[in-house]
């Protein structure tokens, strides 16, 4: 969805109050492409700060399908949308300062909703996503999901530095 920032950025500055739908209906990243399954429409609010300066907040969720990190099967993630960016127009792209936000989701007067909750999804993106606490994982021999069974393969994945410690054990039974 495209809003036009043109009455923010005019001579009388009003304020623009908006809950804004996501057109998205997945997120496509280099890793893979991960489908979007419910959002809710962003609340947006653009304010004239001074000159070419403005504010936008907004808030929102957006539930992602996205595999466990562990056995690879599909966990619904939702992510909450809350954010504030401050914006200088004057000032040219990669010219921003600490307190100025990146503008790539804004062309011209307009602004463009889907980018700037494509940037947010990526910011808020979880470092690790896991169907369950105790998820096993996958066999690195077999492809086997352990959550749903166990297999025949051999264990050998083990750390070869260990190997003193694994000995300690084998020799005494009583450490």
């Amino acid at each position: 969805m495209l809003l036009d920032l043109s009455g923010v950025l005019s001579e009388q500055h009003t304020e623009l109050i908006q809950d804004a739908d996501i057109d998205m209906t997945g997120f496509q990243t280099g890793y893979g492409s991960f489908p979007i399954l419910k959002k809710t429409p962003v609340s947006i609010r653009v304010t004239h700060m001074k000159e070419r300066r403005f504010r936008i907040t907004g808030s929102g969720r957006v539930t992602l399908e996205i595999p466990c990190d562990r056995c690879l099967e599909p966990v619904e993630t939702e992510l909450v949308l809350d954010f504030v960016k401050n914006i200088d127009l004057s000032v040219p792209d990669g010219g921003q300062t600490e307190e100025l936000d990146e503008t790539n989701y804004i062309d011209g007067y307009t602004l463009d909703v889907d980018e700037l909750i494509r940037g947010e999804i990526l910011t808020g993106w979880p470092m690790k996503i896991l169907c369950s606490e105790d998820c096993k994982g996958i066999c690195n021999v077999c492809g086997q999901n352990l959550n749903q069974g166990t297999c025949d393969c051999e264990d050998t994945g083990l750390d070869p530095r260990m190997s003193v410690i694994r000995d300690v054990f084998k020799n005494f039974k009583e450490v």
